[in-house]
């Protein structure tokens, strides 16, 4: 990737992609500040879609759809991203309605997307699965913006009003760190007059991010929720983590392939399914985030085998603590999680959204491809080591149960 500066001082990531017929777009504004209150930050990009001082939500809709692109925004943990994927010939007018949408959006429809979120939000709790997870992001992010998850916005949405949207967005667009990636083929000159000629006059003076405070967990924790309609038990187990810029980071990674990431040949996959019988679904997963992150570990199953299946996420955590994985296994998960590599960067758009969450997270646009050498020197040693290190009796546990 080529990278280089606005005027303004935003950073660029450009990679030319020849005979391509779509452009990937990403701009990523890192949030400065904790949300305040739960669910502002989320209503700041709802509302972002929902119509400028020049354009209704309407016109804006219609002029997507009649040029094929796709515009989108989207409230990570860490940073506000808007997104379009368009016809290489329609870039500059998609550059445009980006443009227009950042600098003018109204945010008037306040009180219709409170309503909505209120409905979908529930909606979803339904699910025994949502309400599970939500309770286990809650719990161990007790206190951190990452906790607040759709029962804490829920409870609070209400206390937000339509200019304390408008004041925290025009903070995170002043102050928030920014980066722009862009994938596909056109001229670099061009690409560069294109963007100093629109995005470019926004402000770009960055607030430390460490402004935002690093998530802990100080003791082991169990939530349970029980629920007469409950068919099965839903468990999860978590840990807080080393994040993506830890020397410790791509060790985890693999781990989290070995024990339930890989599906079939996952080891809790064998030994609870498979084996045992006791999983309808099992899974481990790992997520990094800039100031923490989880290594977690799901099932669902019949009520009668709670029990026996947290002992059995303790059976195959203690395997790997004490005996070393062999060389035949660790390629495998080293292989996996390569192909995973490729198959989330196949497209511009892909590509683009990728480079712009590693830059905006501080590592680089480029990063891809130091991450698969750092995982490519992972050893069997380290694997034991991280296990023992990380998988301790510090934990949360948050079930569904009849």
């Amino acid at each position: 990737m080529e990278e280089f500066l606005l005027n303004n001082g935003i950073s660029v990531g450009f990679k030319r992609n020849i005979n391509t017929p779509r452009v990937g777009f990403t701009f990523n504004i890192a949030i400065p500040q904790e949300e305040p209150t739960p669910g502002l930050y989320t209503l700041i990009c709802r509302l972002l879609q929902q119509g400028t001082k020049n354009y209704t939500s309407e016109q804006l809709a219609n002029i997507l759809d009649e040029n094929a692109i796709e515009f989108s925004t989207e409230m990570k943990q860490d940073y506000l991203s808007f997104r379009f994927v368009c016809l290489n010939e329609d870039f500059k007018l998609a550059l445009e309605i980006l443009d227009e949408v950042v600098k003018n959006s109204t945010f008037l429809d306040f009180d219709k997307e409170v309503t909505k979120i209120k409905g979908e939000y529930s909606a979803e709790l339904d699910s025994n699965k949502a309400k599970v997870s939500d309770e286990f992001i809650k719990t161990i992010f007790a206190g951190h913006m990452y906790g607040n998850t759709y029962t804490k916005i829920l409870e609070n949405i209400d206390k937000i009003k339509q200019p304390e949207v408008v004041k925290y967005y025009n903070n995170i667009i002043n102050h928030g760190k920014k980066i722009i990636s862009v994938v596909g083929d056109i001229e670099l000159s061009s690409l560069k007059s294109l963007l100093n000629s629109t995005i470019a006059d926004i402000p770009n003076t960055e607030i430390n991010a460490s402004e935002i405070s690093i998530p802990k967990l100080s003791e082991q924790k169990t939530v349970e929720i029980n629920k007469s309609d409950a068919q099965q038990a839903q468990i999860i187990q978590g840990w807080l983590v080393p994040t993506l810029e830890s020397s410790d980071y791509p060790a985890l990674s693999v781990l989290n392939t070995i024990l339930g990431a890989s599906g079939l040949s996952s080891r809790l996959f064998l030994e609870l399914r498979d084996k045992k019988g006791l999983a309808y679904t099992v899974r481990s997963a790992y997520r990094s985030f800039a100031k923490g992150a989880l290594f977690h570990i799901y099932i669902g199953t019949e009520p009668k085998n709670v029990e026996v299946s947290l002992n059995g996420f303790m059976e195959e955590i203690n395997k790997i603590k004490t005996i070393p994985v062999s060389e035949a296994e660790l390629e495998a998960a080293k292989n996996n999680i390569f192909g995973k590599q490729q198959f989330i960067s196949e497209t511009n758009s892909q590509q683009a959204n990728l480079s712009g969450h590693y830059a905006i997270l501080g590592f680089g646009f480029d990063y891809q491809k130091t991450l698969i050498s750092r995982i490519q020197a992972v050893t069997c040693e380290q694997i034991m080591d991280v296990t023992n290190k990380y998988l301790n009796d510090k934990y949360v546990i948050a079930m569904i149960r009849p």
